[in-house]
């Protein structure tokens, strides 16, 4: 296993579990407790963790890993999830995209899809988050329209008032929102407020607003919130959705389609 995955391979399971020992990471990657003691001061000299005493936390209270670093963890769900956030749009209409794993594959379907290789334009695509704008930027048929803004460097997201400039003047037919958590009684959440509230606008100024998001989303609380769950028309995810965190959903009103 390269550095690279295993750094990122760390940083997931340390997100996950708050707290991991030299051994028991060992144990998990199957390489030398001495490799992964090198691993964790690396990774503490970068601030992506805090070292203790045979081991190491996550980096303060509310931690969100990095886009760089994430893996491609529920890599199957997050595709067909896309696959079917993409057949919701149509040629031609004004697509709004936020910035995460399952939004870029969604931007990544709809790269594919054959009824999109052409168009004037086939759609137009208005983002926040700069790796969507620089994959799709080599579509000619995609009209793109970057907010502008302030990068963030855990999600490569544009946040701050510039972008209210862009937001402010336009109109879209669909925005596709990522999100940290999703729930019938907390609404749709980021870890960042900033962020939160331009992922707010671009939902203001759509016609209608799709969750993709899998079913590790469903029923959780995040920090920051970006719009009460009954602003979404649709929630797509996967089949391993909680049947009860379905029903309260479709109770609130959403159309949950499960892939």
């Amino acid at each position: 296993m390269s550095r690279d995955a295993r750094w990122k391979a760390l940083l997931e399971l340390l997100v996950e579990r708050g707290r991991l020992d030299v051994e028991e990471a060992a144990a998990e990657l199957q390489v030398s407790a001495a490799t992964i003691r090198r691993d964790f001061d690396q990774l503490a000299e970068q601030q992506m963790l805090v070292r203790t005493r045979g081991g190491a936390v996550v980096h303060g209270v509310s931690y969100e890993l990095p886009l760089r670093y994430k893996t491609a963890r529920r890599a199957s769900e997050k595709q067909r999830i896309a696959t079917a956030v993409a057949e919701l749009i149509a040629p031609g209409e004004a697509v709004g995209l936020t910035g995460g794993t399952t939004t870029t594959e969604v931007a990544r379907a709809l790269a594919v899809r054959p009824d999109l290789a052409s168009g004037s334009p086939a759609l137009t695509i208005v983002t926040n988050a700069l790796n969507i704008a620089n994959e799709l930027a080599v579509r000619p048929q995609f009209k793109i329209v970057v907010t502008g803004g302030v990068a963030r460097a855990q999600s490569y997201e544009l946040i701050g008032p510039l972008a209210d400039g862009v937001l402010g003047q336009i109109t879209l037919d669909v925005a596709v929102l990522g999100v940290v958590s999703f729930d019938a009684a907390h609404g749709a959440a980021a870890h960042d407020e900033a962020e939160a509230a331009i992922n707010r606008l671009l939902c203001e100024r759509a016609e209608r607003v799709v969750v993709a998001a899998d079913s590790s989303k469903l029923g959780r609380r995040a920090f920051a919130r970006i719009c009460a769950a009954e602003t979404v028309n649709t929630l797509v995810t996967d089949s391993a959705a909680d049947p009860e965190q379905v029903r309260r959903l479709e109770e609130a009103g959403i159309e949950v389609v499960t892939v």
